[in-house]
């Protein structure tokens, strides 16, 4: 994958730092960049090399479990040729340039992590700068042993001129190498030469801390002086304050301040457990005059009721689907219902801030840096230069962290503002507070009308779509909403991925007071579903096997064809399933991946349970096969943790659900065999993080329809 380079080049730059070699590669606005002078001060560099040899990769994208740090060292370590053992990592700074997501703004203005994009978007930008380092090292050698540098090879971190004999490692040349021009071309290395990239045995970078438990998470950061602080938010989403009493609270032992904040009332104490027995005294009188007082029922049938409506905002229109619908042998109708779902990360959210008149710092497992370092300098009335946060690693987040609105850091600048900055403060949400607390995966309803012709061929389809818009109202409207519709709330239909001739989708963003973020792979848990259902439906009724009939559809679409025959394979598609098992397949094309599953079934008591589920992806090159094993792995146990049980529900507006007793999820002895297969490839790498999410509820669904007879079409699946 080339990056997009309209009226951009790359900008080089070295610079001496100690006896160190710091180098960075971004993509600029301009037509023209000079090295050094006022130019460099743009750039940021993506490796440091110290004086022992120790090659520390700095990353854009934050590290929230998902292995990133991993892969995004790995890039940069293989062009470089590193030695592993000698790789760090460390999180780039929050808000400087050239730490932009390129997939998702090529001028790179916005930094953050999300949409799986993370290697896809630094694939090349990595290796070229592993490359241009590799390149100043070997110049460098060649200078001090005056050789020609075409005689001199790197290796694990060894630099050696083999005629004469000389070597050195990376630490003793950094410092030369630093003086070195900046070459202005340089080659890749072909992927026959790889030897990190695409490599099963690498140990993540984040596991030894891990393992000894020093993570430096935001719940585990202390300062002299720290206090936590702790918030009692609305019941009700849109309610304010009104009269607060707080005399109970401040006579708790440990309290320190009680302060009203524009999200709540804040408890400020010692320690987290004087804080909270603070906030439960506290006496509020909360204005809910424009709060949301419906309950799941209500907006269940509202949402049936717009859903029989007609819409303007097209998702997909091709062909006549009002007249192949009349003129269908066959039509089916079918609704699907979704419910608002939870991230319910186990760390719950958290930030510690020091605030004084000129300068806010924060400590957070921050995902959206672009928004945060705003959001916190508009709250504590600085500019964003003034804000220094540090991007620490998070305990999950599944796209909680990352929200427009900043939510938990405008949170604890607020505390902090309140207090006159007397102190650091560490919010701390609790699991109640993370399960009540709001950004939610919207719930949705969709409405399906299918017809197939004499042959059984799925010729024309139907489909409203009524669900909440993710980003309508924030900044990301301009890169996700087209034509009135959000992107991130309809992607992933039946129309868009199976060649239907005739279809009409359309949306309707209702209007609900329940606010809603990305939840791990955002609509395609809502799309794949209806669409992956009602394909097997449809296939029963043409009297035909399902993998039979989605190959047919995918004929002209070898990535789709190749993942689903690999998966049914892998499976024993085809042949008979243990007694009392049935299997069920999906498919589904995300964040420019595809999974394709085969989920084996079998019903205890009523309710599924999973046995052994088959995975296959094709995710251009895996550049850690084990993180991506693992990423499916994770991805198929959340998606079934929603399937089987999980639904933030509302009784008048207030949550129902407070912690994980009645928001479970997936026990160890309810998890099934995973076997992962990879397509192999050498395409750029796509998305690994989500992909596998979507795909697991539908293939369950059917595997359950084959035993009953009874195609499931609510989540989650009743009890």
């Amino acid at each position: 994958m080339a990056l997009p380079a309209t009226r951009r080049e790359f900008l080089r730059f070295t610079l001496l730092a100690g006896a160190g070699l710091s180098l960075g590669i971004v993509w600029r606005e301009g037509t023209a960049a000079t090295t050094g002078g006022e130019g460099a001060a743009f750039v940021q560099p993506f490796l440091r090399i110290d004086g022992d040899g120790v090659v520390t990769v700095i990353c854009k994208h934050s590290e929230l479990g998902q292995g990133v740090h991993t892969g995004l060292a790995t890039l940069l370590a293989e062009d470089l040729d590193a030695d592993w053992s000698q790789v760090r990592t460390e999180a780039a700074p929050a808000g400087a340039p050239g730490y932009g997501n390129l997939a998702w703004n090529p001028d790179g203005s916005i930094q953050g992590t999300g949409g799986s994009t993370s290697i896809f978007n630094s694939w090349e930008q990595l290796r070229r700068a592993g490359a241009t380092a590799r390149a100043m090292l070997v110049a460098a050698a060649a200078r001090q042993w005056q050789v020609d540098a075409a005689e001199v090879e790197v290796a694990a971190g060894v630099i050696r001129h083999p005629s004469s004999g000389r070597q050195a490692g990376f630490g003793a040349l950094a410092a030369a190498a630093a003086r070195e021009p900046v070459p202005s071309q340089v080659t890749l290395k072909d992927p026959a030469r790889f030897r990190l990239i695409g490599k099963a045995a690498l140990p993540r970078t984040d596991s030894a801390a891990k393992v000894r438990g020093v993570g430096p998470y935001s719940i585990d950061h202390a300062l002299p002086g720290l206090q936590v602080a702790v918030l009692a938010r609305p019941p009700r989403f849109g309610a304010r304050v009104g009269r607060v009493d707080d005399a109970a609270a401040r006579q708790v032992p440990g309290v320190v301040d009680v302060v009203t904040v524009p999200r709540g009332v804040a408890v400020i104490a010692r320690d987290t457990w004087s804080a909270i027995r603070g906030r439960a005294a506290l006496r509020i009188d909360w204005d809910e005059t424009a709060a949301e007082t419906r309950g799941t029922d209500a907006l269940r049938a509202e949402f049936r009721r717009l859903a029989r409506e007609p819409s303007d905002l097209v998702v997909v229109r091709r062909g006549t689907a009002t007249t192949a619908l009349a003129d269908a042998t066959t039509r089916v109708e079918a609704e699907f219902e979704f419910p608002y779902l939870a991230h319910a990360p186990m760390e719950p959210l958290g930030a510690v801030c020091a605030l004084s008149a000129e300068r806010c710092e924060i400590w957070a497992g921050s995902q959206l840096q672009a928004a945060d370092v705003v959001v916190a300098a508009v709250t504590a009335g600085l500019r964003p230069d003034q804000v220094v946060l540090h991007t620490l690693p998070s305990g999950g987040s599944f796209g909680r962290r990352a929200n427009a609105m900043a939510d938990f850091i405008g949170e604890v600048v607020s505390i902090a503002k309140a207090t006159g900055g007397r102190y650091p403060v560490k919010l701390t949400w609790t699991r109640e507070d993370d399960l009540t607390g709001g950004m939610y995966r919207p719930m949705n309803l969709h409405r399906l009308e299918a017809g197939l012709d004499a042959d059984g061929k799925l010729i024309a389809l139907r489909q409203r779509i009524v669900g909440q818009s993710i980003t309508i109202g924030t900044s990301f409207a301009p890169l996700t909403v087209i034509n009135g519709v959000d992107i991130v709330a309809t992607s992933g239909t039946a129309a868009e991925q199976y060649p239907i001739p005739h279809v009409d989708v359309t949306w309707t963003n209702p209007a609900v007071g329940v606010p809603v973020l990305w939840w791990r792979s955002v609509e395609h848990t809502h799309t794949a579903f209806s669409k992956e259902v009602l394909i097997d439906e449809l296939a029963r009724r043409a009297g035909q096997d399902p993998l039979a009939y989605r190959l047919a559809l995918l004929k002209d679409d070898p990535r789709a064809t190749a993942v689903l025959k690999l998966a049914a394979a892998r499976a024993g598609w085809g042949t008979p399933a243990p007694a009392g098992v049935a299997r069920g397949l999906a498919i589904q094309a995300s964040f420019g991946t595809v999974v394709a599953q085969v989920a084996e079934v079998r019903l205890a008591g009523g309710r599924p349970l999973v046995e052994r589920v088959t995975c296959a992806v094709d995710c251009g090159i895996a550049v850690n096969p084990d993180v991506v094993r693992q990423q499916m792995e994770g991805g198929i146990l959340f998606g079934l943790s929603a399937a089987l049980g999980n639904a933030i529900t509302l009784t008048d507006g207030r949550v129902d659900q407070r912690n994980f007793d009645t928001y479970p999820s997936l026990r160890l002895a309810e998890a099934p065999r995973i076997d992962v297969h990879i397509v192999p490839s050498t395409n750029p790498p796509t998305g690994a993080g989500e992909p596998a999410v979507p795909v697991i509820a539908p293939a369950v669904a059917n595997a359950v329809y084959a035993l009953t007879g009874k195609p499931l079409r609510r989540l989650p699946f009743p009890a």
